[in-house]
């Protein structure tokens, strides 16, 4: 397994959006911005599944996603293997937390399920200049 630092960490608590990029059992790419999303340890992230349909059917047949995400020069990738929750304690502190932010937004959201990545392999996404 790969750990994100304190600073990786930071900068994905900073950013309001990640892109989860998934592929189907074949290969055929998909990506998506995700706003719901909190790290759980230095290994693991949690992205809660509002509107997935594509991006569900993909992780199903193709567990490997990568996140990405960034701030003007600096960013992320970070690759790994999904695990999807729709019951348990993990799944109901997810579906909390979409129910509070709903109520914060005043936006219909209600979580279907908790997509828990394993993270296997960070890369930067800095622009390598001359």
């Amino acid at each position: 397994m790969a750990q994100m630092t304190e600073r990786m960490k930071e900068l994905f608590n900073k950013v309001p959006v990640v892109v989860l990029s998934t592929a189907t059992a074949d290969g055929i790419p998909n990506a998506v911005p995700v706003g719901a999303k909190k790290i759980i340890d230095d290994e693991t992230i949690l992205v809660s599944d509002q509107f997935f349909n594509k991006t569900l059917a993909n992780m199903k047949a193709n567990p490997h996603v990568s996140i990405s995400f960034w701030q003007g020069r600096e960013g992320y990738q970070l690759k790994g293997t999904v695990t999807i929750e729709t019951s348990g304690e993990r799944y109901e502190g997810t579906a909390r937390w979409i129910d509070e932010l709903s109520t914060k937004t005043g936006l219909p959201l209600k979580s279907k399920g908790a997509v828990i990545l394993r993270i296997e392999e960070i890369y930067s996404l800095a622009p390598r200049i001359g």
